[in-house]
């Protein structure tokens, strides 16, 4: 039977640990952690993963993002992202066989499905997760240079939202995603796993000085185009027709739209025509509708 505070499948005693070693092999069991407490320190870059005001801040000061199911953590491999470590139920350990022989500097830690909760706050259901270092950020001029659509997105601080913008710039042809110093974080776990890891695909950079950053933009030749519905909106079929050469998409805040500075800033101001009725689409499918819409052709 489990020990007191053990899931069912995964005991914490030395008959349990060696079966599961047995069942991994030589090479991976010898790699193996088993966590039996939920303060063991060992599993720190996991502790309170639920804590979305905490992980938001401590998560780029430690250089780090966690990647959460084994899909996404095949996606930041593949976009050469590098793991410290890997963290698990026993079960999931042979589906990852590669992936542990890819890098083996990385440690496995292994425990119940009650202990790896209590570390993190929530259910693992998903499979694996990993703690992955984050990628050095990129630079403004890098990201501008050749591009022809890109989306900056002021504020938006719903990590679903921003994950699906994200996907949905992967699929429509947006070159890169300028995100403002308040702006959800696009590696927090929700993010990653709602854009399907196309926050490894889109090149981003996170702006430092907004809206002054607006001048770095227009400087490298683009039109900026607002999306929100103001008087002098045209509508978006009118601003498609014009075909801009290269064109920044500024979407805004979820609830305040785009601020009124940086619509002063901007060359456009665009609305998405709708039945009466109905004043404005969420954020995330206002987005799809734009960069489908206004893309190079």
């Amino acid at each position: 039977m489990p020990a007191p505070g053990q899931a069912p499948g995964f005991d914490a005693g030395h008959e349990a640990e060696a079966a599961v070693r047995a069942a991994a092999g030589a090479d991976l069991a010898r790699r193996l952690v088993f966590l039996h407490s939920g303060k063991d320190p060992r599993a720190h870059d996991y502790v309170g993963l639920s804590d979305a005001a905490l992980r938001q801040v401590a998560d780029p000061a430690n250089g780090r993002y966690i990647a959460e199911s084994s899909k996404v953590l095949r996606r930041a491999l593949a976009a050469g992202h590098s793991p410290r470590s890997f963290f698990m139920a026993p079960k999931w350990l042979d589906s990852l066989r590669d992936v542990f022989a890819a890098h083996p500097q990385a440690p496995i830690y292994v425990g119940s499905d009650a202990v790896l909760e209590s570390i993190t706050g929530f259910h693992l259901h998903r499979g694996a997760l990993a703690a992955m270092d984050r990628p050095a950020p990129l630079a403004l001029d890098q990201v501008l240079s050749g591009a022809k659509r890109i989306a900056i997105l002021e504020d938006i601080v719903d990590h679903t939202n921003l994950g699906a913008i994200f996907r949905s710039a992967a699929a429509l042809g947006i070159e890169a995603v300028l995100v403002t110093p308040r702006c959800a974080d696009p590696l927090y776990r929700r993010s990653i796993r709602v854009s399907m890891g196309a926050v490894f695909q889109v090149p981003w950079v996170r702006l430092e000085a907004w809206p002054d950053d607006l001048r770095a933009v227009a400087a490298a030749g683009f039109t900026i185009a607002a999306m929100e519905l103001t008087a002098h909106a045209q509508g978006i079929d009118e601003v498609a027709a014009g075909n801009h050469e290269r064109l920044a998409l500024v979407l805004g805040t979820e609830g305040a739209g785009v601020s009124e500075a940086v619509l002063q800033r901007a060359d456009l101001h665009v609305m998405v025509p709708m039945r009466p009725g109905v004043d404005s689409l969420n954020v995330a499918a206002a987005s799809a509708v734009a960069f489908w819409e206004l893309r190079a052709r």
